[in-house]
């Protein structure tokens, strides 16, 4: 029997949760690839930022202050 590739339904949520922060970096000016870059390159910041319950908004205020 093939074993079905279910995705965790935490990582789905810390990846809808990034798709929001990118939201919010383009709307502070950032191009899309950027702010995909920036999220890709600090993905275990934004992770801990997941986790420690930020929102999205938040993590991107926190990242344009950097």
């Amino acid at each position: 029997m093939a074993k079905k590739n279910t995705p965790d339904p935490e990582v789905e949520a810390l990846i809808q949760w990034c798709t929001e922060v990118e939201g919010f970096l383009v709307a502070a000016g950032a191009t899309l690839r950027q702010a995909q870059d920036h999220i890709e390159e600090q993905a275990e910041w934004f992770t801990d930022l997941f986790y420690d319950g930020l929102t999205p908004e938040e993590a991107a205020r926190q990242a344009l202050n950097e």
